[in-house]
């Protein structure tokens, strides 16, 4: 699978929780609980906002 979608400016901690997790890419995270998102090791609130606003610009949303 391929993370190229992931924002530029995103952690490698970042990027290996959410590998880990089973999220590879924007459309992997859409509908995903931002709880569980939070709750990965290594994603802070810096990479949260990054996600939040890849995701937007296409159209995409975590669920609450």
């Amino acid at each position: 699978m391929t993370t190229d979608d992931l924002p530029t400016g995103l952690a490698q901690s970042a990027r290996r929780a959410l590998e880990q997790a089973g999220y590879h890419c924007l459309a992997d995270l859409h509908g995903a609980p931002e709880t569980r998102i939070r709750s990965l090791d290594g994603v802070g609130p810096r990479a949260l906002r990054l996600l939040k606003l890849a995701l937007a610009a296409k159209g995409l949303t975590l669920a609450g």
